[in-house]
């Protein structure tokens, strides 16, 4: 397995151009399914989540070609069945399930995998296809949907016990834009990147309203075409590089292909630190540089438009060499705190208790071999490293590369000192 050495103490300076969001990307490849036209995807980034879902679509019968970020797929002759040996790599394969259903009257997907950051139920995905039509069955370890009679659009409630859900509602959206009537999503995600799956489903011909607000109405309709799409930049990679640049920079450093209206949470909280924090007029490129009296603050994760729960293991990561005392609580996934422990090996003061973290910052980190646990913890350990004075070993890389593109090359062109050791799987 790779792992990254990351020689730290060394400030941080330049810009760096910041991908297309892969937590975008999935659900709109997956949604090529849902016609017999050539879709064509641009800035869709090259990480191992993105190649997955390229397998699988490729697997269910699509054609597919990818060059320099730019996906085709042709879904013209597909099959229901998703196979094991992929989507158990990866929790977003489910998002396959909608135009599936949608386009054949049956799916048949594994129950799938991804990383471990507590109870990820899938039970709201399947809530949601139940509600206008489908008969859902288990078999095997594979979840078998069929819609004998058809899916009807009807008015749908996705509220979950944590918060709406946003595969969830990707994929009852998928599903309802070739379903006969008007479907109502109720207590949907407001995320921007529900904003942008809907927006390429209206690109293809969808009638679909409301998207960014919790409650969303798609009129169906008897077919989509082809369409060509460029998905939006990726909102934590960004956030995750702003905080690279309050921890491990002197000048600051500056992010290209970005949305300030998608990043007002982080900013929101690095202001409150005591960071700087400049966008340009338009909002498409920011700035982001220490303060001179930086300080600890509580974030709560919430729903969008609130703290990204994806954003709080890089702020921990920050917050262990802050002045004073940070609280976080994760109200969304309030096991996420792995990355803590591994921390707290490089000398970070941290207790967990009852899903949040206290955190009493520390002069300095000291390097140290650590284990990524998962996505977002693997980058607030590659943050700590940047921070700490010599060599930090984080191992298990392969969870970074799920949704970070290139982040040893962005963070070499940024000037720092990493390197990745390839080793066998």
């Amino acid at each position: 397995m790779d792992k990254l050495l990351v020689h730290g103490g060394t400030s941080l300076a330049g810009a760096i151009n910041i991908s297309g969001s892969k937590n975008a990307s999935l659900p709109i490849l997956a949604a090529a399914l849902l016609t017999d036209q050539q879709v064509i995807i641009e800035r869709v980034p090259d990480v191992s989540d993105t190649n997955y879902m390229l397998q699988i679509l490729s697997a269910l019968g699509c054609e597919v070609e990818r060059y320099s970020g730019t996906v085709k797929i042709t879904a013209a002759n597909i099959h229901p069945e998703a196979p094991y040996e992929i989507v158990r790599k990866m929790r977003a394969s489910i998002c396959v399930m909608g135009p599936l259903v949608a386009r054949l009257g049956r799916a048949s997907v594994s129950i799938p995998g991804g990383c471990v950051i507590g109870d990820r139920p899938i039970d709201l995905h399947l809530k949601g296809l139940q509600a206008i039509g489908a008969h859902i069955d288990t078999e095997g370890g594979n979840i078998l949907i069929e819609a004998k009679d058809g899916l009807k659009g009807r008015e749908v409630d996705l509220r979950g016990r944590h918060g709406p859900t946003v595969l969830g509602t990707d994929n009852l959206m998928m599903a309802a834009v070739l379903t006969e009537g008007t479907t109502i999503i109720e207590s949907a995600a407001c995320e921007p990147e529900v904003v942008d799956l809907a927006d390429f489903l209206n690109s293809m011909g969808a009638k679909i309203e409301g998207a960014g607000t919790r409650r969303i109405t798609i009129e169906g309709v008897t077919s989509l075409g082809g369409t060509h799409h460029t998905v939006i930049p990726d909102r934590i990679e960004a956030g995750t590089f702003m905080v690279a640049g309050a921890m491990s920079s002197e000048s600051g450093i500056t992010l290209n292909r970005v949305r300030q209206d998608q990043l007002v949470g982080a900013t929101e909280k690095l202001i409150e630190a005591g960071h700087l924090v400049n966008f340009n007029d338009d909002g498409s490129s920011v700035t982001v540089s220490p303060g001179d009296t930086p300080q600890g603050c509580s974030i709560t994760t919430a729903p969008h438009p609130g703290f990204p729960t994806d954003m709080q293991a890089q702020f921990t990561a920050m917050f262990a060499t802050t002045p004073g005392i940070s609280v976080i609580e994760d109200t969304i996934f309030p096991q996420r705190f792995m990355h803590c422990a591994e921390l707290t090996r490089m000398g970070a003061d941290i207790n967990v208790d009852n899903g949040s973290a206290v955190v009493h910052g520390v002069k300095e980190l000291s390097p140290a071999p650590v284990m990524a646990s998962d996505l977002r913890a693997s980058a607030a350990l590659v943050l700590a490293g940047l921070r700490a004075k010599g060599t930090t070993e984080i191992n298990r890389l392969y969870h970074i590369d799920r949704g970070y593109e290139m982040i040893d090359e962005k963070l070499l062109q940024l000037g720092a000192k990493v390197e990745r050791m390839r080793g066998s799987a």
